[in-house]
């Protein structure tokens, strides 16, 4: 191919391969190339921004529309570096629909985009840089629920950047973290040349058992996964890494993110739906991806767009609810391609069984409707938990309250939660929290725990979790919390479970506070038959929102209340659990706010603390 530019390189190649497109084509290669796609991505721009009740638009895809327009209006402005390029906006799409369906049933031999597609490829390749007419964006951030032809669309971007960008050499790289999950990509794609001879001839494509190569410009594309040995070396044009929510690690992405030094216009294109992991890598660049899309942070070269269900929060008129889940007028939000690729009815029949199987409802609300949760089988809504955080709750908010402790006591080195619970003059439950944590702990350098050690250092750091000196949980430090919490306010019980830790504690604080019957401290054995109540109400609670819930928003806790699971039993019985027993994810502090509840579910009596009476409360208060 001749030294020109993309745009020119574009068209040449355009020009060689639909001169001999199979006669079975139904459209002509002059009328495909005739198709004003940058006016159709306008069209849908227009149409998302101007959806401002959200009906079809959540808040993240009209932000991204809105970010299109305003750029286009921004171009004027000789100092923004930035222009549009109509040309190449159609020139990806029309590329994109010379190729053909590689599985299914479809009424055209080749691909049709849809109009959030076009969209998607309009504006990332689109928008040029003024001073040398590179690609604008070189990192794409691109979440939307399952069956939605992200590995097809993604296949025919690797193509494109493999033979029609005027790159020397172009490396195209699909990573995952398995190579079947890379494959899901690669083959599409192998499968596309395959297909099309004519394509082959025009750029010199060859496929591979494992690779494409083209000829033209001694470029290749070939999977990659997370156990490769030849993860380093790379110097890729581009990198698609698929399924990002699947990745447990940031070990392929840090690799890959770092090798572009070379190149000019790099592209680095996650693709993913929702996961469970709101700790790892993918959640990270989707919040990052959020904040430029809200404009509180400004990358130009990171284009974001997430189809996902709306919050109450993402409505911003004061909503009390977010999207119901199971109302089928919102999962067009979610599903783009709704009506196409994706069918009503088969949606239909996935909310049927989510409707009737609480581990059915995590995967449909995760992959069908692109919605985060905390584990694969969720039990508490992690957006639903943050609506009730407030980080200015006191302890001054429990003065005058009946007030429960309730405990999960690590036995060496893990975290120890401690949960103040109160029900205010109007019901609602308060919970105030605290977190320990041996020091050593936060000095680990294991690779298998990087990611939960870095959080722990960061909230320590941040004073929401207390580091205790040693290499095992100083249990006294907790003991004399209680100890305090009980002389300044209306504590009932202090409650917590069977082990033995708890069990000597229990037996100090009841020295003090009185035993047997009247017993300060209880034990309460982890089992469905003691749980369920308690799990129930705080499941309630967080469901019914604010109103029923209050707590300190402790981003412990809320790491905590999503990696819950729940077991129900036949007789309804529910027992909150990790997902794992060896899952790094802890659920310490939901384990002691159900500890906490256990005696509210029980008709108390009316007390008043001594310290109270005496008027010295505040004071005591304010030194805790």
């Amino acid at each position: 191919m001749p030294n020109c530019s993309g745009s020119q390189a574009a068209r040449a190649g355009s020009a060689r391969w639909p001169m001999t497109r199979p006669k079975r084509a139904t459209r002509s290669s002059a009328s495909a190339a005739a198709k004003d796609f940058a006016a159709r991505a306008l069209d849908y721009a227009k149409a998302a921004a101007a959806d401002k009740k959200q009906r079809r638009h959540c808040k993240w895809v009209r932000l991204a529309a809105q970010r299109h327009l305003d750029d286009l209006k921004r171009q004027r402005d000789p100092k923004w570096p930035y222009r549009w390029s109509v040309d190449h906006a159609n020139d990806v799409c029309g590329f994109m629909e010379m190729l053909p369906h590689i599985e299914g049933v479809w009424d055209t031999p080749t691909i049709t985009l849809e109009p959030a597609q076009i969209f998607i490829l309009a504006v990332v390749f689109g928008w040029r840089r003024k001073d040398n007419g590179l690609r604008r964006f070189t990192v794409v951030y691109e979440e939307v629920a399952r069956k939605n032809a992200k590995s097809t669309k993604t296949a025919g971007v690797s193509l494109y950047c493999l033979a029609m960008e005027n790159e020397p050499g172009p490396q195209v790289l699909t990573a995952a973290t398995t190579f079947d999950q890379a494959k899901k990509v690669f083959h599409p794609a192998k499968r596309m040349v395959e297909k099309l001879p004519e394509l082959q001839e025009a750029f010199g494509i060859r496929a591979w058992a494992k690779s494409i190569t083209c000829a033209d410009n001694g470029g290749y594309m070939q999977p990659l996964h997370a156990k490769s040995k030849t993860q380093d070396g790379h110097n890729p044009h581009l990198v698609t890494m698929d399924e990002l929510h699947a990745h447990s690690d940031r070990g392929l992405y840090d690799v890959m993110r770092s090798a572009f030094g070379a190149r000019k216009q790099p592209l680095l294109w996650q693709i993913t739906t929702a996961g469970f992991n709101l700790h790892g890598v993918c959640y990270e660049q989707r919040t990052f991806a959020t904040k430029v899309l809200e404009r509180s942070v400004i990358a130009e070269h990171v284009f974001g767009i997430i189809f996902t269900l709306d919050r109450a929060e993402d409505y911003g008129d004061g909503r009390k609810a977010g999207d119901d889940p199971f109302d089928e007028t919102k999962w067009i939000k979610a599903n783009p391609l709704l009506g196409s690729a994706v069918q009503l009815e088969e949606l239909r029949q996935y909310a049927i069984e989510a409707q009737n199987s609480p581990s059915a409802e995590g995967e449909f609300k995760t992959k069908r409707l692109n919605i985060w949760m905390g584990a694969a089988s969720a039990w508490l809504n992690v957006a639903q938990w943050q609506a009730c955080g407030d980080p200015s709750l006191r302890l001054q908010d429990f003065r005058g309250l009946e007030c429960f402790i309730g405990t999960d006591l690590s036995d060496k080195d893990d975290i120890t939660a401690l949960v103040l619970a109160a029900l205010d003059d109007t019901g609602r439950l308060l919970l105030k929290t605290w977190f320990y944590v041996p020091q050593a702990v936060l000095k680990r350098e294991s690779q298998s725990e990087k990611e939960v050690i870095a959080m722990y250092r960061r909230w320590q750091a941040a004073g929401r979790l207390i580091a205790t000196p040693g290499d095992f949980i100083d249990h006294r430090r907790v003991e004399r919390q209680v100890r305090r919490l009980k002389a300044v306010l209306n504590v009932k019980n202090a409650v917590g479970d069977q082990y033995g830790a708890w069990q000597i504690m229990a037996a100090q604080l009841n020295d003090d506070f009185g035993d047997g019957d009247d017993a300060f401290a209880k034990i309460h054995p982890k089992n469905a038959k003691n749980c369920s109540d308690p799990a129930k109400d705080l499941e309630a609670r967080v469901k019914a929102g604010p109103h029923q819930l209050l707590h300190d928003a402790n981003p412990v806790m809320e790491w905590m209340a999503g990696n819950a699971v729940v077991d129900r039993r036949v007789d309804g019985s529910i027992l909150p659990k990790k997902e794992t027993p060896m899952s790094p994810n802890k659920i310490d502090g939901i384990d002691a706010a159900v500890n906490a509840l256990a005696p509210m579910q029980l008709p108390i009596e009316d007390t008043t603390s001594v310290y109270e009476e005496r008027g010295l409360l505040e004071i005591e208060i304010e030194t805790l």
